[in-house]
């Protein structure tokens, strides 16, 4: 399960500093416009679920310079960042919203992307018939998200500690969604000609701390609904590190892989 409360406010609270370093989730928006392009649309109306800071919006506008685009994000703190980095004009709508409740009418759009984000879900049943729902028809579904094998150096690391430390507790690693699962939730959505694939990131940190730190400041901390447990909870974070540290160090410092899942559909 995903505490959607923590993921809003600590969001909210990472915004000012997110696209500083956000560095691995630019990578991915890169990657997103490049097979974007490819497709060759020329869409008149676009929504961004998940907006974030407005980036990826910003890059979509130099592309698509006559384009209308809608910019939603579940984090104040984001939408209010959009806004400033996009500015204000009648083809250019930004709002607080829920990818699993778009405020937006029937087949408005032509397409609808999103980027980083769908993970934060509990499942993507409803995010992904939203998407379909306001899409024109014709109409082109496109996003990444982090998938199955993120972070499984941290995630291999923190097993290992809840097993080393007496009363370590649950297990509070977060659960990425599978290629196969994406896959499946796009057909159960309705949509056609769909592609999935998945790709690794992977950025090095000096050390386990600075990764954790990192990974703070833009907000994407643990979104578990189960707490730690005290002096055993610091005990397994203790130990957590250390472990990561010894099982995944090197020159380059510890590694963080991010496995990229990119799909693509067609209402």
């Amino acid at each position: 399960m995903i505490d959607r409360r923590k993921v809003r406010n600590a969001f909210h609270q990472g915004a000012a500093d997110y696209d500083a370093y956000a560095a691995v989730q630019k990578r991915v928006m890169e990657r997103m416009l490049s097979l974007l392009f490819a497709e060759g649309v020329e869409p008149a109306r676009i929504l961004d679920v998940g907006a974030g800071t407005g980036a990826l919006a910003l890059r979509l506008l130099d592309r698509y310079p006559s384009a209308a685009i809608a910019c939603v994000d579940l984090a104040h703190g984001m939408a209010r960042q959009a806004r400033d980095n996009l500015g204000w004009t009648p083809e250019r709508l930004i709002a607080v919203a829920d990818a699993e409740h778009l405020p937006l009418r029937d087949g408005v759009f032509d397409l609808v992307v999103s980027t980083s984000t769908f993970q934060w879900l509990t499942t993507l049943d409803r995010a992904f018939a939203e998407a379909r729902r306001v899409l024109a028809d014709e109409g082109l579904f496109a996003f990444a998200l982090f998938g199955d094998g993120t972070f499984r150096e941290l995630k291999a690391s923190y097993r290992a500690a809840l097993h080393a430390v007496p009363r370590g507790g649950r297990d509070r690693t977060h659960r990425f969604f599978t290629r196969d699962e994406v896959r499946a939730a796009l057909a159960r959505a309705g949509f056609r000609s769909i592609e999935v694939f998945d790709e690794d990131e992977v950025e090095h940190h000096p050390d386990v701390p600075a990764f954790l730190r990192s990974v703070k400041r833009i907000g994407a901390g643990n979104a578990s609904p189960v707490t730690g447990r005290g002096l055993s909870g610091r005990r397994v974070m203790e130990t957590m590190m250390r472990t990561y540290a010894e099982r995944f160090g090197g020159a380059d410092g510890i590694p963080a892989t991010y496995t990229v899942v990119y799909g693509v559909g067609k209402r």
